[in-house]
């Protein structure tokens, strides 16, 4: 899943938007609909559903393959 979503408008970045790419774990462990998590390569990162502006599901990564020898 890729979900591109806004920063807050003082992030260090200067970015306006930014995207996690990931599984899309629980829309709001609370139960309510106010948070995303997104699990990545370098961990969970939560997003405020109102930031969130799309989100689309990709096929995962081919597997890597074996380099060749020489």
């Amino acid at each position: 899943m890729s979900v591109r979503y806004a920063l807050p408008a003082d992030d260090a970045s200067g970015l306006p938007l930014t995207d996690a790419l990931g599984e899309l774990v629980d829309p709001d462990p609370g139960g309510g609909a106010g948070t995303v998590t997104v699990r990545t390569r370098r961990g969970d990162v939560l997003i405020p559903a109102a930031a969130v502006r799309a989100a689309r599901v990709v096929p995962p990564a081919p597997p890597r393959r074996r380099p060749r020898g020489g």
